[in-house]
């Protein structure tokens, strides 16, 4: 029985890291029996551990989770001004959404989907925008009306659209600059260009 076991998680922690690599060069798309295939395992083993492609992502997400919380007590504890909190939390929060191509997708769809395994992660990463929102509104540096879950939305819609055919290089620095401070210009007033 202990033999067993053991050989179970060696194929657990095998798949994972088979399924990194596939998802890093392939994205999460790619079809779950080509990751069996090329972990020298059959299907049913691959869908034993992990039913479903999220509960690969899931899995795959979670273990990247403890650095981005690192993270997170580091802006924590070394910014004094709530604004530029929220600012540097919402970089790592896009670096850690775009680990793998197509990520945002499923991420997005775990925010509405309260039965996914990844929505567990998605649930942690709201509230902890939460907290940095809240100071920064509290300190009058962020709108009264935005709301946790919109900003990691905007996080997410601004990953995905920095891989759509038309973006380029430039892309991911306009479209947080356009989310953070909002495309209207006031009257009489004119901003400089992000890229500036």
């Amino acid at each position: 029985m202990r033999k067993s076991r053991a050989d179970a998680e060696r194929n657990r922690l095998h798949i994972l890291e088979v399924a990194e690599k596939f998802f890093t060069e392939q994205g999460v798309d790619g079809a779950m029996q080509d990751i069996a295939k090329r972990a020298g395992l059959g299907p049913g083993t691959l869908y034993r551990h992990f039913p479903t492609r999220e509960s690969l992502l899931a899995a795959l997400i979670q273990a990247r989770l403890d650095e981005l919380d690192a993270r997170r007590a580091q802006i924590q504890a070394g910014s004094g001004d709530p604004l530029e909190a929220l600012e540097l939390w919402l970089t790592a929060l896009a670096g850690y959404v775009t680990v793998f191509d197509g990520l945002p997708g499923p991420l997005r769809e775990a925010l509405r989907e309260t039965t996914s395994p990844l929505a567990i992660t998605c649930e942690w990463l709201v509230e902890t925008t939460g907290q940095f929102l809240a100071a920064a509104q509290a300190a009058g540096s962020a709108r009264p009306w935005v709301r946790d879950r919109d900003l990691v939305l905007t996080v997410l819609a601004s990953a995905w659209v920095s891989d759509a055919v038309l973006a380029d290089e430039r892309s991911g620095d306009s479209l947080r600059a356009i989310l953070r401070e909002g495309w209207q210009t006031p009257p009489g007033h004119r901003s400089p260009s992000p890229a500036s």
